[in-house]
């Protein structure tokens, strides 16, 4: 398989990298895929804005394809890049999963549909474990956006570490926040050429999430 081209499914945040991290020791990964809403203004799974991932995508030299979807039309348009990226000589896509059950059929079902094969590395481990291995990697990642009922805004912007995880476990919140409890984005990383710069441009609540908003640092520069 190690001369397959793959693509990860690709949220920016420490679960799709430490995907990638273990699937590349098998396929040649070529692309990251990252679904955004249908205005094209945010990521579907963290709320990023698409120059933060085109930077990061950018900083791992690797494309980043795309497509815009609401949530109504989010599998068709999901295909339709599947396929195109299978039109292009990809045989696998690369996930995050850890032990959702439904997703995971999901994507099977879907990357099958398109003639492509669903990669799952992640799955079935222990997610302190999972976390433990991230760590390991070398790669910086910090919290984005967390679930408000679970973890308040103070946790933004807070930067993984191992002693997170009995003050998690203790809020109920698993060590990867695998039900949506917390996102995270990779800020640097040794497979990246440099680390993101990036800065706060505000807090949201959206959908019973608080989100911090980030842009690149020259994009602030330049504002009025």
């Amino acid at each position: 398989m190690r001369n397959s081209k793959a693509a990860v499914s690709w949220s920016g945040g420490k679960d799709s990298y430490l995907a990638f991290h273990r699937g590349a020791e098998g396929l040649n990964v070529c692309a990251l895929l990252t679904m955004f809403t249908e205005d094209g203004t945010r990521s579907r799974s963290h709320g990023l804005r698409p120059e933060v991932l085109a930077r990061q995508a950018s900083l791992l030299g690797l494309p980043l394809v795309s497509g815009r979807a609401s949530w109504s039309t989010y599998e068709e348009e999901f295909k339709r890049v599947l396929r195109a990226l299978a039109r292009d000589g990809f045989s696998h896509v690369i996930f995050g999963d850890i032990f959702l059950d439904q997703h995971k059929a999901w994507v099977e079902r879907v990357c099958n549909e398109s003639g492509l094969e669903a990669v799952e590395p992640l799955w079935g481990a222990q997610t302190p474990e999972l976390l433990r291995e991230f760590l390991a990697t070398g790669a910086d990642a910090r919290i984005v956006a967390t679930n408000a009922l679970l973890l308040d805004q103070k946790w933004l912007g807070r930067r993984l570490a191992e002693d997170m995880l009995p003050v998690l476990a203790s809020l109920g919140v698993d060590a990867c926040g695998e039900r949506g409890e917390y996102h995270t984005l990779v800020f640097a990383s040794p497979r990246m050429k440099a680390p993101l710069h990036l800065r706060e441009a505000g807090r949201l609540a959206h959908n019973g999430y608080w989100m911090l908003d980030l842009e690149l640092e020259e994009t602030m520069a330049c504002s009025p």
